[in-house]
């Protein structure tokens, strides 16, 4: 077996052992999961290691027959030569890296909240960490469309069984339905294309032209979907209800990965299949982005859930990811997916100290905390370090790629990189207002007595976030040097 296959059925060779465990062994089952999670991420640091950062094309190839060669009739249409194919290259690499990554943080997390299905609880990450891998690897128009609407499943049995209050279920539905109504017009789309060009088969499809007409239309069926994923104004509005009522590890994976499928697809689809349509909308993305930026960051101001106000901080990050992409610069859009991974670091983490205070309040609401610097200085300082992270400080991860975004869209549009940069101060008020109101004031009387700081697992799972953001931040060029053939033949694809 090759490094992807590994990559992508070692997951489910963990579900396979947990439906022979029984329900009650708790323990156990977690461990599992655990140790199954954490050797794929070791596996997945091999994809890295082996990787030739010299060339563009797709490594680690592989293909999977499907469908006979000879032709096979489904429902009166004829499929031939059907395959699953899979490979990565260095637009995908961290991607899959970022995914076998944070699962396991999503099952330590849990390690003493979730009581109840304990053994389904793995089961639905493990299924997740799969489809994420199948999703930034496969290299089949169709195949992908697959993989990226079965995501939803587990993570809406993740949103409404496993949710900590009583909307869990309206938020399930909701995050289920505005996903899936967007991407319909992909479907449709991706039948269309295969109608007319008789496959699917992503690296053909780079060499084939469409009519301008044709693009625009196709372009806009991608859009649909892509634009509720990332998400971008006005179809946002799942994602703060789905963040709020999901549990930690819930919204752990959907800001750390689920918000970057969109983006991906930008990336992978819209960009270098349809360049005319990309150069002939990029006026409509700069303008939602600027929306977004901006209207979200004044309504996170004004929040008063502690996850709402890192989820609206989301909407307005991931808008300046697409402003960044469509820039069709190397800076821009290598800053993009810098600022993709840094996203998928730094609100995970965040989200992470919002889940140690509810495991240990019930609540979420900011008014009730106050005082945090002296009651939990530990937790205080990674706190304030993760929140200097997301406005963008010097020295962490998302101040390179938010510089690198900055420099792609000037060269593009000066005017609006400069109402952009509206979007930085705005960060940094809501960021530095939450401090402010969570690390000092007077300690809440109802809570006097029930303070402590993280636990050593706590610490354990925020500590990699730490150093990474770091990493990145004080020497990203080993994720540079990745980048540069990839992206550079998506521009060429794109011109």
């Amino acid at each position: 077996m090759s490094l992807i296959s590994t990559i992508l059925f070692f997951p489910l060779f963990g579900v396979l052992i947990l439906l022979f465990v029984p329900n009650w062994k708790t323990q156990l089952i977690r461990r599992i999961a655990l140790n199954t999670s954490l050797l794929t991420f070791l596996i997945s640091l091999l994809l890295w290691i082996e990787f030739d950062n010299s060339t563009a094309r797709f490594q680690f190839f592989e293909t999977f027959s499907g469908l006979p060669s000879n032709g096979t009739s489904i429902g009166g249409f004829s499929f031939s030569g059907f395959n699953f194919l899979f490979g990565i290259d260095g637009i995908s690499l961290f991607f899959i890296i970022l995914t076998t990554f944070l699962i396991p943080i999503c099952i330590l997390v849990s390690w003493t909240s979730i009581q109840t299905y304990v053994k389904e609880y793995c089961i639905a990450f493990l299924v997740l960490e799969s489809l994420l891998i199948a999703v930034f690897s496969v290299l089949d128009l169709l195949l992908f469309y697959v993989f990226f609407e079965s995501v939803l499943i587990p993570m809406f049995i993740i949103i409404g069984v496993w949710g900590s209050r009583e909307r869990k279920i309206r938020a399930a539905y909701q995050f289920f339905l505005y996903t899936l109504l967007g991407s319909v017009f992909m479907l449709l789309a991706i039948l269309l294309i295969y109608f007319q060009t008789g496959t699917t088969d992503l690296e053909i499809l780079y060499c084939s032209n469409w009519s301008e007409t044709r693009q625009i239309f196709l372009w806009l069926a991608f859009f649909a979907s892509f634009a509720v994923k990332v998400p971008m104004v006005p179809v946002h509005i799942w994602l703060p209800e789905a963040h709020v009522e999901a549990p930690t590890a819930g919204s752990v994976i959907l800001a750390g990965i689920l918000l970057k499928l969109g983006t991906y697809g930008f990336l992978r689809f819209s960009i270098p299949l349809f360049p005319f349509a990309t150069f002939y909308f990029t006026p409509l993305i700069y303008t939602l982005s600027i929306l977004a930026i901006v209207y979200t960051s004044l309504t996170t101001l004004r929040q008063i859930d502690l996850k709402k106000i890192i989820a609206y901080s989301s909407v307005a990050h991931m808008n300046f990811v697409t402003l960044g992409l469509f820039s069709l610069n190397t800076q821009g859009i290598e800053g993009s997916i810098l600022l993709m991974v840094s996203h998928g670091l730094v609100s995970p983490a965040l989200f992470l100290c919002i889940g140690i205070l509810y495991d240990r309040h019930k609540t979420r609401l900011l008014r009730y905390y106050a005082g945090c610097g002296r009651t939990m200085p530990l937790f205080a300082l990674l706190f304030v370090f993760f929140t200097m992270a997301n406005i963008s400080l010097p020295g962490t991860s998302s101040f390179i790629g938010e510089f690198l975004v900055f420099v792609g869209t000037y060269q593009n549009n000066s005017f609006i990189a400069m109402l952009a940069a509206t979007g930085m101060v705005l960060g940094a008020a809501y960021g530095l207002w939450l401090c402010n109101r969570l690390v000092y004031g007077v300690i809440k009387p109802h809570f006097i007595n029930e303070w402590c700081d993280i636990t050593r697992r706590e610490f354990w799972m925020l500590l990699p976030f730490v150093i990474s953001i770091l990493w990145i931040g004080i020497y990203p060029e080993p994720f540079l040097d990745a980048l540069h053939c990839s992206v550079s033949n998506l521009i060429s694809h794109g011109m």
